[in-house]
């Protein structure tokens, strides 16, 4: 058994070491755990497999640990799932037939913040997509891509990666006449996009982690919805959980945060402050920054962390009439 905390402080040395956006799903257990912090998700970085990593697989505990680095690397922004109240929804964009994709496919992982940025737009736009839930283990769901993360989005054969980007190429297609070459880079949407993925993300990992209880609330959800085989399901909430809140009090520090709960607050405030008045950040309608807020929060709304937000600040109008603007799942 005493193998199991070197384990995890191992995963302590290891899992705040910059990485891509997204999450990693290579063949190097190494890579899971790299990508771990979700919120560090701009800084980029590779690295191989330690060999404390290979050693600790060989030993009798490797399931536990392959499921354990498996939580880590889903990093996940939970939710225990909401269902919509509102019997009115505000009236979306309508597509033009000739832009609008017609065959959509989302490589995920339910739960991955960057994910959800992604199915935001689709579901706003009110564009059908299919999704392959992604095992990070086995990873055989997109060992046909070169690119070893999700979000993974296949539009009308093409692939795109990397959430930001993904959503930028959407938005060009549906809007050919506005096109991100001729937004200026100080542009209000531009500017808060880019507070989403260098600054939001980063207070939600300590907040969901932030003690064992909520740990454990946000790995049963990834029990419940991702894609694991029976004895993962058995092990990574348990072994996730505990690994995660450590990693969580790495993050605080990594990211200079205090008091997680006042510092997603000081996050939720900001947001408002931005809106200046306005029902969304786009004035009547959303934009792509509104989305990417939206997208990035939804995981989180129904777990402890969100409510406590919602509760605490003055951020649930605009996140109800986010709600009711962006509707019900196109996912097929």
């Amino acid at each position: 058994m005493r193998r199991v905390p070197i384990f995890i402080s191992s995963t302590l040395r290891q899992a705040i070491l910059p990485a891509h956006e997204g999450y990693a799903v290579t063949c190097s257990q190494y890579r899971f755990l790299q990508s771990a912090e979700y919120s560090s998700a701009r800084a980029a970085g590779s690295s191989t497999g330690p060999r404390w990593f290979s050693t600790f697989f060989n030993s009798t505990f490797s399931a536990s640990a392959r499921v354990a680095s498996l939580g880590i690397a889903c990093a996940v922004v939970t939710t225990v799932g909401s269902v919509s109240l509102f019997q009115e929804v505000l009236a979306k964009e309508t597509l033009s037939p000739e832009f609008a994709p017609k065959d959509v496919v989302l490589y995920q992982y339910e739960a991955c913040p960057f994910c959800n940025k992604v199915k935001a737009f689709l579901d706003y736009y009110d564009i059908p997509y299919k999704v392959v839930e992604v095992n990070p283990i086995s990873k055989k769901e997109i060992k046909w891509s070169e690119y070893k993360k999700v979000p993974i989005l296949v539009v009308d054969g093409q692939t795109l990666v990397d959430s930001s980007d993904i959503i930028d190429k959407l938005s060009d297609r549906i809007h050919p006449k506005k096109t991100a070459g001729s937004i200026p880079e100080d542009d209000e949407e531009i500017k808060w996009r880019r507070w989403v993925d260098n600054h939001l993300v980063h207070v939600l990992s300590p907040n969901i982690y932030r003690n064992t209880s909520e740990a454990l609330e946000s790995f049963d959800y990834i029990t419940s919805n991702g894609n694991f085989s029976f004895t993962e399901k058995l092990t990574v909430k348990y072994a996730g959980a505990a690994a995660m809140y450590f990693v969580s009090k790495k993050l605080k520090k990594k990211y200079n945060i205090t008091d997680e709960r006042a510092a997603l607050y000081e996050a939720a405030e900001t947001w408002v402050d931005a809106l200046d008045g306005r029902d969304f950040l786009g004035g009547s309608k959303p934009n792509i920054a509104d989305l990417a807020v939206y997208g990035v929060l939804r995981p989180i709304r129904y777990l402890r962390s969100g409510k406590d937000m919602v509760t605490h600040t003055r951020i649930g109008d605009w996140y109800t009439r986010m709600e009711k603007a962006v509707g019900e799942s196109n996912r097929i």
